[in-house]
């Protein structure tokens, strides 16, 4: 194997995943991995799943495309352009550690609008509380919201079990704060 141009272009964690999308399925003239590529299927697969727990998933070309050009009052090179695409910081460290010297390059005030720019640009995938159920299931896919919602169901339902075993079981205090239950057990069958 032989490189014929090194480092032609950076890309994204989004064009990574969209890309490995379009070789699992076979899409856009990318061809699916063979038999013998086994390899192949598997980073595919585990570089996939890898990025599904990341924010790339919910990136989409627009977004981006307003983010980067929000970007040019920040003089920041392209690598810390990318870096800040990939890891979506959160907290002033974050962007001292993604971008080069920034204490001298950037005011605390630049800091700051920067997390902003980050903030209203580049999806998280959190679900937004003001958007209604339907819209979530829409945005999150059908099954992801419906968990969601079982999840709360068998949450409401285990405190009312707690509550019902609390007040269905005699306890009693003892002088030195513990607690005693008394509990019955089922009598044993003689099975001769």
């Amino acid at each position: 194997m032989e490189l014929i141009c090194e480092s032609s272009a950076l890309i994204s964690n989004y064009e990574v995943y969209n890309l490995l999308l379009d070789v699992q399925a076979g899409r856009n003239g990318q061809s699916k991995p063979t038999k013998n590529q086994t390899h192949l299927a598997t980073v595919t697969y585990e570089t996939i799943k890898y990025l599904e727990k990341t924010t790339c998933k919910y990136q989409n070309a627009e977004a981006i495309q307003n983010f980067l050009s929000h970007l040019s009052p920040f003089n920041l090179t392209k690598a810390e352009k990318l870096q800040l695409l990939n890891q979506r910081p959160t907290t002033a460290v974050e962007i001292q550690l993604l971008i080069e010297e920034s204490e001298e390059r950037l005011t605390e005030n630049q800091v700051y609008q920067l997390l902003e720019v980050v903030a209203k640009y580049l999806p998280d995938g959190s679900p937004d509380v003001s958007v209604e159920s339907d819209e979530k299931a829409a945005v999150y896919g059908e099954e992801e919201y419906e968990e969601e919602e079982e999840e709360e169901v068998e949450e409401e339902e285990m405190e009312e079990g707690n509550e019902e075993f609390e007040n269905s079981n005699p306890s009693l205090e003892t002088e030195d704060n513990s607690l005693v239950v008394e509990m019955s057990s089922p009598a044993k069958e003689d099975s001769s």
